[in-house]
C-alpha cells in the first residue's frame, strides 16, 4: 500500500500528456477530413436506407444530411482539442460525436476506432490542457508544469493493452503455422514495387506472421524499457508503414506511429514543445513556473475499474461454445486485428403464410460493404433478417418467415453452411446469449 501511494503521489512532466494531446488531436482532424475528401461520408452514412446497429445502441440513428454536420462537430472539437483551446469541452464532444459516428452502422467497425473512442474517454479525465495549451495561456490558474505520473501511464497502459492482446490473439494455430490470412492477402499484393516478388515465396507470410505476433506481444515492453526504446520505435515505424502500404487500414498505422511517441522521456517532449514555440514564435515564459496539478482522489478508482474491465473483457469469448473466428460471439471489442479472411453468400427467402414467396436482391437493401460483412456475421444476418421481417410485412406478406441459405469461407478452407437453413430468424430473438442456430464449425483453431 504504501508502494502504490507513493506512485500515486509520483509527479512528472506534463510535456508528454501535451504533446500527446497536439498529435492525437490533429491526426484524428486529418483522418475526418481525408474521410469527408473521399466521399465516404455521403457513400456508408447517407445513402444507404439500412443501418446494422450495436445491440443495446438501437437508438443511434444515420443523421441523413446532417451527418456532414455531425462530422464538422466532431473535426472541430479535435482541432480544439489539439491546440488546448475550451479543452474540456471540446474533449467531451469529440468522445461523443466520434462514437456516435462509430456507432451509426457495425459494418464499419474498426478496432482503431473503438480504440480513439476509449483515448478520448480517457483524455476527459486526464489534466492535457494544463501545459502548452490555449486555455493554459489565458488562465494562469490552470497552469501546471507537473502531473501525476499516473496521467501519463494510464496513456501508455491502454496502447500496451491494445498491442498486447493483438498478440495474444495472434498465438493461433492459423496464424503461426498456416500463415492465415496472410497467406492469402500477400501473393495478391506481388505487384507491388521492389519488393513485391518477395511475396510470390510461400516463406514469406510465416516470417510476416511470427513477426507480427512478436512485434505485438513484446512492443509495449519495449517502449517502456529506456535501454531499448530508441530500436523499439524503429520496429513502430517499420512495422506500421508495412500495415500501410500492404493493407487498407486507413490512418490506424499513422495514428499509433505518433501515439508511441508518448513512451519516450518527458526531455524528450520538452525539447517538441520547445521547438514548437520557437517556430511559432510563441512567448515561452508561462511554461516554465514549476507548478503541479493534483488529480481528484476519485479517479483513482474509477481508472482502477476502467482497466480491469479493459483487460476481461476481451476474454467474454470463452462464455461462448463453437470457433470464435467462425460464430464471432465475443469477437469484436477485443483487439483482434485482421486475424481472418472471411468470404461469405447469403442469399434470402420470405415466405408468407398467405402463400406469397420471395427470393432477396440484398442490393436492393445494403450497400456493397453492407453486404460483404453481412454474409459473414451471424448477429448482422438476424439483424438483416428482422429487416427484411418488417419490410415483406408491409409489402402484404402475413406472417413473414426469413431462412437464410448461407456459406462461409475461413482462411482459405473450402466454403461450408453457417447458418441452419431451417431455422426462421424473423422468429429468432438477438442477445448475448449463444446463437444455437449457427451450424458447427467442425474444425478447430488452437489458441487463444
Amino acid at each position: 500500500m504504501m508502494g502504490i501511494n507513493s506512485y500515486l503521489k509520483k509527479t512528472s512532466s506534463a510535456a508528454p500528456l501535451a504533446v500527446f494531446r497536439v498529435c492525437f488531436g490533429f491526426m484524428l482532424m486529418g483522418s475526418l477530413i481525408r474521410f469527408w475528401a473521399k466521399g465516404w461520408i455521403d457513400s456508408l452514412y447517407i445513402k444507404p436506407t439500412y443501418f446494422f446497429s450495436f445491440y443495446g445502441f438501437e437508438w443511434v440513428k444515420s443523421l441523413g444530411e446532417y451527418t456532414y454536420v455531425l462530422f464538422l462537430i466532431c473535426g472541430l472539437c479535435a482541432f480544439f482539442v489539439a491546440i488546448g483551446l475550451f479543452y474540456r469541452v471540446a474533449i467531451i464532444g469529440l468522445f461523443l460525436s466520434f462514437s456516435y459516428i462509430e456507432l451509426i452502422d457495425k459494418s464499419t467497425y474498426l478496432n482503431h476506432y473503438y480504440f480513439i473512442s476509449l483515448i478520448c474517454l480517457l483524455l476527459v479525465f486526464l489534466p492535457a490542457q494544463v501545459y502548452f495549451s490555449v486555455d493554459s495561456y489565458r488562465n494562469k490558474h490552470i497552469r501546471a508544469q507537473f502531473i501525476p505520473q499516473w496521467n501519463i501511464d494510464s496513456i501508455k497502459l491502454m496502447m500496451a493493452i491494445l498491442y498486447f492482446y493483438a498478440g495474444l490473439a495472434k498465438v493461433n494455430s492459423d496464424w503461426l503455422f498456416h500463415a492465415q490470412p496472410l497467406s492469402i492477402w500477400l501473393p495478391a499484393r506481388n505487384d507491388m514495387p521492389i519488393i513485391g516478388f518477395l511475396f510470390n515465396y510461400a516463406w514469406i507470410p510465416y516470417l510476416f506472421s511470427w513477426f507480427g505476433c512478436l512485434y505485438d506481444l513484446s512492443i509495449p515492453f519495449l517502449l517502456w524499457n529506456k535501454k531499448f526504446r530508441i530500436w523499439a520505435y524503429v520496429a513502430v515505424i517499420v512495422f506500421h508503414v508495412l500495415t500501410a502500404l500492404l493493407f487498407p487500414i486507413g490512418m490506424f498505422p499513422h495514428i499509433m506511429m505518433v501515439a508511441a511517441l508518448i513512451f519516450f522521456s518527458a526531455d524528450f517532449h520538452q525539447k517538441v514543445i520547445d521547438r514548437l514555440t520557437s517556430i511559432f514564435r510563441i512567448p515561452s515564459t508561462w511554461l516554465h513556473d514549476n507548478s503541479s496539478y493534483q488529480s481528484p482522489r476519485f479517479l483513482h478508482v474509477g481508472f482502477v475499474v476502467f482497466f480491469i474491465f479493459q483487460m476481461a473483457f476481451p476474454f467474454r469469448y470463452l462464455a461462448y461454445p463453437g470457433e470464435l473466428f467462425w460464430t464471432e460471439e465475443g469477437y469484436r471489442f477485443s483487439w483482434r486485428v485482421m486475424l481472418m479472411e472471411k468470404a461469405g453468400y447469403a442469399q434470402f427467402t420470405v415466405k408468407g403464410t398467405n402463400g406469397l414467396q420471395a427470393v432477396v436482391n440484398n442490393n436492393l437493401h445494403l450497400s456493397t460493404l453492407q453486404e460483404k460483412m453481412m454474409s459473414t456475421q451471424p448477429d448482422m444476418i438476424l439483424q438483416y433478417a428482422h429487416h427484411l421481417r418488417d419490410y415483406y410485412a408491409n409489402m402484404g406478406f402475413t406472417s413473414p418467415q426469413v431462412y437464410v441459405d448461407s456459406y462461409v469461407a475461413l482462411n482459405g478452407r473450402l466454403g461450408k453452411p453457417m447458418i441452419s437453413p431451417h431455422t426462421d430468424l424473423a422468429k429468432e430473438q438477438d442477445s448475448f446469449s449463444h446463437k444455437t442456430w449457427i451450424l458447427p464449425f467442425n474444425d478447430t483453431i488452437k489458441g487463444f
